[in-house]
């Protein structure tokens, strides 16, 4: 995938077709440096394991051989100048589309069998495994929402004026693909957009165990970061927060809204949830109650 992204970013340089309204390497350049990141967390991840080793490897080689196809079809594309995604127009566009669909499910599989195995391994630092059980389930949320993409677009008519007839499914929700755009994302600006809440979504799988990382870096010179009880409480916040955001996001492009374009009932609930978080961080840097001491059986008995 590194060497993929080297690739892609040279044809974004010396190929200067477009499609869909954006460079035509765009996508596979974009894709390739998720899966950079995505694999190297999960491969980190899979050494944590302290039970089902051999089935937690076995996952990692479908989600490397799935990932892997996926990006051999995309790459063809481009150097068809075809689209990957939703096209139909042709039996072998069809065929490639339907495969694609296949390992995409294959993969998402793959995680969650992962994520089962985070789930009943021992993590000896409890904010540590909260970080990891979290990003990864938020990131299996934010793939599932992928699948929203391939229902049936209810646009009319496809991107640059062409007959819809040859896609199914759209990453823009009201809008047809490929207009106006925010810069490097390519996400809509004029409707809503489920590669949002997507891309938000599953890269959770990163950013909670960073969030954790930070918290132990700034724990020498912030003395309440030294508790462990405290970092505990910040990454369930964090966590929570995130979530909370994921599914705000994906209600805002299921309404048609573009992400930078919100109403005021969007910024209501996103300051609300910006205030728990707020909140919530407030009440995790209380220091942590000192335990209880527990009285001995030779303090209980009686002196005689």
């Amino acid at each position: 995938m590194a060497a993929l992204a080297v690739v892609s970013a040279v044809g974004l340089v010396v190929d200067d077709r477009v499609l869909v309204g954006a460079p035509i390497w765009a996508k596979p350049f974009k894709f390739s440096v998720s899966f950079v990141a995505y694999c190297l967390t999960l491969a980190w991840m899979l050494t944590l394991l302290t039970r089902g080793q051999r089935i937690g490897r076995w996952a990692g080689h479908v989600v490397v051989l799935t990932s892997l196809i996926e990006m051999v079809i995309i790459t063809a594309q481009v150097v068809r100048g075809k689209r990957s995604h939703f096209n139909t127009a042709t039996a072998f566009d069809s065929a490639l589309w339907n495969t694609m669909g296949t390992t995409i499910i294959v993969l998402w599989a793959a995680t969650l069998v992962i994520a089962v195995l985070l789930l009943r391994t021992r993590i000896t630092d409890r904010a540590a495994a909260l970080a990891v059980r979290g990003g990864v389930l938020t990131a299996l949320a934010g793939a599932a929402l992928g699948f929203l993409m391939t229902l049936p677009s209810e646009s009319g008519q496809a991107p640059e004026g062409l007959d819809a007839a040859g896609t199914v499914g759209a990453h823009s929700v009201g809008v047809p693909d490929g207009g106006p755009s925010m810069p490097l994302t390519g996400w809509s600006t004029t409707g809503g957009d489920l590669r949002a809440p997507h891309f938000v979504g599953m890269h959770a799988l990163q950013l909670m165990p960073l969030v954790l990382i930070a918290l132990v870096l700034l724990a020498p010179r912030f003395a309440p970061l030294r508790d462990a009880g405290v970092r505990l409480r910040l990454v369930r916040v964090a966590v929570g927060g995130y979530a909370a955001f994921v599914v705000l996001i994906t209600w805002q492009a299921l309404r048609g809204q573009p992400l930078i374009h919100p109403d005021g009932i969007t910024l209501a609930a996103a300051g609300a949830i910006l205030a728990a978080v707020a909140y919530g961080a407030r009440r995790a840097l209380r220091p942590s109650a000192p335990a209880r001491p527990t009285r001995t059986d030779a303090e209980q008995e009686p002196v005689a």
